[in-house]
């Protein structure tokens, strides 16, 4: 399995520059929406982990419902991760420390695979999604002040097309398209389902 994933991916990137060709973006199902972007507000470059655990019976990925109090995408559905910092060698960097940080899975239980390309949001950051294979026996240990809620939705649901559904809402008085997969009542959206999307087109075939 591992070898499978790793076989469909990037290997992970040394660096957040990346050539144009290689993004994906919010923009992908509205490009009318960019030119209505504030480009004096800089791209901020980020990273997250998509957790691939490995459970007995089945393979789950990690998700965290965001609080309702931070200045990005709040309330939201959203893999751990967050901004590069001047610390950080590398969006592998960032996408591990942000998610020990936010729900305390320790890097040595992850096994990162690969990554796929950067995928620019329409709130002006440049994010790197890197895959990392989980392993049993973590604890978790949740920042209250970024994270509502964990919880785990089976790989399987997320890869079938069938539940990849392409929505729309009106958004600053324009019509705005976007993913959205459903799972027990959570409903991840935006720019973490076309991160979902993106992973499930990669993967299509191999498992």
């Amino acid at each position: 399995m591992r070898v499978a994933i790793r076989e469909r991916l990037a290997p992970p990137p040394s660096g957040f520059t990346v050539a144009d060709s290689a993004r994906r973006s919010d923009f992908d199902l509205n490009p009318g929406f960019r030119a209505d972007v504030d480009v004096s507000r800089p791209i901020r470059n980020a990273a997250v982990l998509i957790p691939i655990i490995e459970r007995p019976d089945e393979l789950t990925v990690l998700f965290t419902r965001r609080t309702e109090h931070l200045t990005n995408h709040a309330g939201q559905v959203s893999f751990p991760g967050g901004r590069a910092e001047d610390i950080d060698d590398g969006p592998v960097a960032t996408a591990l420390r942000e998610t020990e940080e936010e729900v305390g899975l320790h890097r040595s239980f992850v096994d990162v695979v690969g990554a796929l390309g950067p995928y620019e949001t329409v709130t002006r950051f440049m994010v790197t999604p890197v895959v990392g294979i989980v392993s049993p026996g973590f604890e978790l240990k949740i920042d209250p002040n970024e994270v509502a809620e964990v919880f785990e939705v089976p790989l399987a649901h997320l890869l079938n097309p069938i539940n990849q559904e392409k929505r729309s809402r009106e958004w600053k008085g324009q019509t705005r398209y976007y993913f959205q997969v459903s799972y027990n009542g959570h409903r991840i959206w935006g720019a973490t389902a076309g991160m979902v999307v993106n992973f499930a087109e990669a993967m299509r075939g191999a498992l």
